[in-house]
């Protein structure tokens, strides 16, 4: 392609490599540490996790 000849194929395979380790890092760290909930600051309402015993 004669519109990419500036640019080598290497060069752009890690630019984008590199902008989607990024992108993953930032969603991760956003999920992370996202701000708690009200009813955790209350301390009123306890959200109980599911049991997890398995019946076979």
């Amino acid at each position: 392609m004669p519109q990419m000849a500036p640019i080598s194929w290497l060069t752009l395979f890690i630019l984008f490599t590199v902008i989607f380790i990024l992108f993953n890092i930032m969603n991760y760290f956003c999920i992370v540490f996202t701000p708690s909930s009200d009813s955790k600051k209350e301390g009123k309402t306890q959200l109980t996790p599911p049991s997890l015993n398995w019946k076979w």
